[in-house]
């Protein structure tokens, strides 16, 4: 055991942290921050939507919902391009590269243009996240092509003429190379980029979706690498493209009459991240009320706000659960096993699938649960979790309590010494 944390110590996670922080990983993670309020707009309209259920007439919100989470995939391709220019330190260029970015989108998702009137119509699932993945892909390519213009420069720095004239006449070029590319695909050889792209991909969205796929990438994201100091930002660019489509194909099935069919989602794994990552709330509890450690009930005390709203870093880092054998374990089989209660309770019936895009994580278990449920089973399944996850931590937390006593008294005497 201590020769494999050796090894996560000194060697895997700052390899990882170094990947996380490459110029276009960070791009697309300062992208999908910058949407970010968004998304939550479009939790506040799942929101209002409960209350159609019970006060007849209430006005339908939907819309703001389809002009913010579902214009998602339009935000990215502006995003990208233009996070992708600043983490490559050529920031002049930042807004024209998003609108390259932006530009090469549209004509990416294959529009259709009536030819007698001019009017240009668009799949608008293409718009939401149904098309993350051609707006990430479609991002990181107009972000290629400006990088590699940055060379050439038509008009020197040191040159008379205006700063931005100077951008003006930089960008052409590789603004025009890039709407070639599409122009070429889409009205030369009429090839659907966005639905190539989509089949491409697919295989990797249905196994993302598939049992072990929740089942990994949960534990890897949310309780292995998180224990380790590596955030689940990291793999914010798989998990978000598996699930974002999800929620929004369960959205349009149930539109169309249909039963949802998605687990991963970041509404039902809301559902199992109680305290956060590794469902951490009963433990936070324990070392607030149970400790006989003064340092761990400070720290307990001290984490149980932000516990209680989903968020952990006080704990993980306080406790500590990170680089701590003793409390890793029940992290890890948390991690395991809470996602594999999710798939089997949902896939019983006995938890509805989300079907509505509900991005507040940080929403208080219980009422979370009944928010992206709508269902009574949904709050009642958030305390299931919550047993589960006392009955895991409880016997380590009393291994680890009675070391802190221990400690505690011999820094006691080291300081009266």
């Amino acid at each position: 055991m201590n020769k494999f944390m050796d090894w996560m110590t000194d060697s895997f996670a700052p390899k990882v942290n170094k990947f996380a922080k490459n110029a276009w990983i960070a791009a697309i993670q300062d992208a999908i921050m910058a949407a970010m309020p968004m998304i939550l707009i479009g939790s506040f309209a799942t929101i209002l939507s409960l209350v159609n259920i019970y006060v007849k007439g209430f006005p339908d919100f939907s819309m703001i919902g389809t002009f913010s989470f579902g214009l998602f995939s339009v935000f990215l391709s502006y995003l990208i391009p233009s996070a992708i220019m600043k983490q490559k330190k050529h920031s002049e260029i930042s807004k024209q590269a998003g609108l390259a970015g932006l530009a090469f989108f549209m004509i990416l998702i294959y529009p259709k243009i009536e030819p007698t009137t001019g009017i240009i119509s668009f799949d608008s699932n293409a718009f939401g996240t149904g098309g993350m993945i051609a707006a990430l892909l479609a991002g990181l390519f107009v972000g290629f092509i400006m990088n590699l213009f940055t060379k050439i420069k038509f008009i020197s720095e040191d040159s008379g003429l205006p700063d931005f004239v100077a951008v003006w006449f930089n960008t052409l070029l590789p603004i025009i190379v890039v709407l070639l590319v599409g122009w070429l695909f889409t009205f030369q050889l009429h090839f659907n980029l966005y639905e190539g792209i989509n089949a491409v991909f697919e295989p990797l969205t249905r196994l993302g979706q598939s049992f072990w796929g929740l089942t990994i990438l949960v534990f890897l994201g949310f309780s292995f690498l998180y224990s380790f100091g590596i955030s689940s930002w990291v793999l914010t660019p798989v998990l978000y493209a598996i699930e974002l489509p999800g929620i929004a194909a369960n959205q349009a099935a149930v539109a169309a009459g249909n039963a949802p069919v998605n687990i991963f989602t970041v509404e039902a794994v809301t559902l199992i991240l109680l305290g956060g990552g590794g469902a951490t709330l009963a433990l936070c509890i324990m070392m607030a009320f149970l400790a006989k450690s003064s340092r761990l009930r400070m720290i307990g005390k001290a984490s149980l706000v932000p516990s209680i709203f989903n968020i952990n870093e006080p704990l993980v880092f306080g406790a500590p659960i990170a680089f701590n054998p003793i409390l890793m374990i029940p992290f890890w089989i948390t991690g395991l096993v809470t996602p594999i209660i999710l798939w089997i309770t949902m896939k019983l019936n006995l938890v509805p699938i989300p079907s509505e895009p509900f991005q507040m994580w940080y929403t208080p278990g219980p009422l979370a649960g009944w928010i992206i449920t709508k269902s009574i089973s949904g709050l009642i399944f958030v305390l299931v979790i919550f047993v589960i996850s006392w009955i895991i931590y409880y016997p380590f937390f009393k291994v680890y309590d009675k070391q802190a006593v221990q400690q505690d008294l011999e820094w006691a005497e080291e300081d009266e010494s």
